[in-house]
């Protein structure tokens, strides 16, 4: 049987995230043709390199190369020594003289904390010293497939137990499941310790089941080996349930070297319980793997177990015919294994050399330095004393103007500090005054949208007072009947009277939801009526303030919404300001141009796919191209003195941001603009 090989190839942090997304190759072609700058094309390479790991080493190699080359252009060391790990992986089963030097480049890089100094996005809540950390960890990972090939256990093991560490310490469950199931390979291959090799192998498939991790890859080795370890056992029975989950996963993810891999065990597992047929279906099904794998030692194998199979069938022609193609082969690849392990052999010792001379420079040049640091101290002791006396004379100028600087430092750093506080009370000041003027034109609004019910219900009470006058007199003449029509008509009134005090008290409710205390907490909301409230409200506001005002208002809700999850006291911010925002500039443009202008604003909202989008767009004067980009920003603004903080924006972007969604601006000078909101439906 194969021995599994179970190598991953996680190059680096930065991307591990992106490669978990699982990008299909067409996805990440179109990025890469899109990318707008070198990090990210940077990134695109990296994913495509670890795309291709698992079924076309050369493609894979030529986008880590490409990858490579960049991030060593942008200096971006711990990026750089995540990709040479990689590459450092690919090599180790075919050329240990590179893999060696560029497994040793990785570890320069990831062992200095000054790679720590410049790291492109750095994921949330991850520090430079953890990120540096984890690629150290999984460049120890894949250097010990090296010593593995090159059959130096020790150091493998070594390699293997200290990525666990790495793993544990930063709470990688990755790392961990990975170094525990290529750790359980080592006691099952080289040392043969069966209970050791299951025990780690369990905690490999523990830690996948308790973290969810969807890497089906390495569920599928780890199945593997554990169907290896109960074949040696003799438990046949355990072999083959373990084997064919492998198998599955594998084919799933369409991983090329684990379907050969398990192709042979099962082949080997079914010419052990005396069914040669399945035996030679499954090492012909490892065989035609191979060949798209490209993997001459799979085919080798593949043609011992086809031998190995028609033996058992007693068909002895076939088995010589394929014993002695993969004879040949076989002795090929020792010749190339043999020359490769010299190669390795030269290069280590060249690099043990390079390290001592390394040393013995390092002991010659701390010696001259002690030489020319007693001569130095000599003649800096001359130098002195002759400093001294001179120095004696001038101290006492050299002190007054120490003080003086103190004493200019100090009034420096007062003033500096008394100009943070003011700029800070300032930024305080603007932030009210936005919050403030928000809260006007709420006001406003709730008092236009409160001050209707009132009216009836004062006037009905105006009316009832009338009534009850008039039905006293009716009863003091003996008009019963007149004074019933009375009552009853003083009740209908009491009824309108209990109906519009109701519709006032759901008025304040309803604005009393919407401006308790933001807990920050995101609640269902529907996003239609939220956005229909502040429509109402911002336009009455304005109305209060400015009587002839009138607008057009156009609303096209998406009623297949329903609720979404979000921040309802900042969302509806955000809708206030964009809506108070369009109604100034048709209220400007109506300045301008006359009665002959008809103002409109829009709100509608839709649902796409995973997102709902609310447009709010207004026919006012638009946005000048030159301040389109500064929008945004905080304390910019076009209004006039006085008439705006500048932070309605900046504090609408943040909002947004924050509930993870984007706004983006679409304007056209002369004809108006549309601010467009994207938000998550979870």
């Amino acid at each position: 049987m194969k021995p599994l090989i179970i190598l991953f190839l996680f190059v680096f942090p930065v991307f591990v995230e992106a490669q978990s997304q699982r990008n299909t190759l067409d996805s990440l072609h179109v990025a890469l043709q899109n990318a707008a700058n070198d990090t990210i094309r940077m990134d695109v390479l990296s994913q495509l390199g670890f795309y291709y790991s698992g079924n076309k080493i050369d493609s894979s190699e030529f986008y880590l190369e490409q990858g490579l080359s960049i991030a060593q252009k942008l200096k971006l060391k711990l990026y750089a020594a995540g990709i040479l790990g990689a590459q450092a992986g690919h090599f180790s089963w075919s050329n240990y003289p590179k893999a060696l030097e560029l497994s040793l480049q990785a570890l320069n890089i990831a062992e200095d904390p000054a790679s720590e100094k410049n790291i492109w996005n750095l994921p949330a809540g991850h520090t430079p010293h953890n990120e540096r950390l984890n690629t150290l960890g999984w460049i120890y990972f894949n250097i010990a497939f090296l010593y593995r090939n090159t059959d130096n256990i020790e150091k493998q093991t070594s390699s293997l137990k200290q990525a666990i560490n790495i793993a544990q310490s930063l709470n990688d469950s990755g790392m961990n499941m990975l170094a525990n199931l290529n750790l359980g390979g080592v006691y099952l291959d080289k040392f043969k310790k069966l209970d050791s090799a299951l025990y780690f192998e369990q905690r490999a498939l523990n830690l996948f089941s308790k973290s969810g991790n969807g890497d089906k890859d390495g569920l599928g080795w780890v199945f593997g080996s554990i169907g290896a370890i109960y074949f040696e056992k003799g438990n046949f029975d355990l072999s083959m349930e373990a084997f064919q989950k492998g198998l599955q996963l594998m084919q799933e993810q369409n991983n090329l070297a684990g379907i050969g891999s398990l192709c042979l065990s099962l082949s080997k597992l079914y010419k052990a319980i005396k069914k040669p047929d399945s035996s030679l279906l499954y090492a012909y099904k490892a065989l035609e793997t191979y060949k798209m794998f490209k993997d001459k030692s799979g085919i080798a194998d593949a043609w011992s177990s086809i031998s190995t199979a028609y033996g058992e069938q007693n068909k002895t022609d076939s088995a010589f015919a394929y014993l002695k193609l993969a004879t040949a082969l076989h002795d090929s690849l020792n010749n190339v294994e043999k020359k490769n392990l010299l190669t390795y052999q030269n290069k280590n010792f060249d690099e043990q050399m390079r390290v001592k001379n390394l040393e013995d420079e390092k002991i010659q040049i701390r010696s001259k330095i002690r030489t020319y640091a007693m001569l130095a101290g000599i003649a800096v002791f001359m130098v002195i004393a002759f400093l001294l006396y001179r120095n004696n004379r001038h101290r006492k100028k050299a002190n007054e103007l120490l003080q003086k600087q103190k004493d200019e430092i100090a009034e420096q750093k007062e003033n500096t500090e008394r100009a943070l506080v003011e700029l800070k009370s300032t930024q305080a000041q603007l932030i009210q005054s936005e919050k403030m003027a928000s809260l006007g034109e709420l006001t406003a609004g709730i008092a236009h949208e409160i001050q209707n019910p009132l009216n009836f219900v004062n006037n009905f009470s105006d009316v009832n007072t009338e009534l009850i006058e008039e039905m006293k007199t009716e009863l003091k003449d003996g008009n019963v009947k007149d004074a019933i029509a009375i009552a009853n008509d003083i009740a209908d009134n009491e009824k309108k009277i209990n109906h519009h005090g109701k519709r006032a008290d759901a008025i304040v409710k309803g604005m009393l939801q919407h401006s308790r205390s933001n807990n920050g907490v995101k609640e269902p909301t529907n996003i239609n009526a939220l956005a229909d409230e502040y429509l109402r409200l911002a336009y009455h506001g304005l109305r209060a303030k400015d009587k002839s005002f009138n607008a057009t208002m156009k609303t096209n809700y998406d009623e297949s919404i329903g609720n979404i999850n979000i921040i309802p006291q900042d969302i509806g911010r955000v809708i206030l300001n964009l809506i108070n925002n369009a109604l100034y500039a048709v209220a400007e443009k109506r300045k301008q141009i006359g009665d002959s202008f008809e103002p409109t604003v829009s709100v509608s909202t839709k649902k796409i796919k995973d997102k709902v989008e609310i447009r709010v767009t207004d026919n006012g004067n638009g946005i000048p191209q030159k301040v389109l980009d500064k929008i945004f920003q905080p304390f910019f603004t076009t209004k006039p003195t006085g008439q705006g903080t500048g932070l309605g924006l900046s504090l609408s972007y943040d909002i947004i941001k924050a509930q993870g969604g984007e706004i983006k601006v679409g304007t056209k000078e002369g004809e108006g603009s549309e601010f467009q909101i994207s938000l998550p439906v979870q």
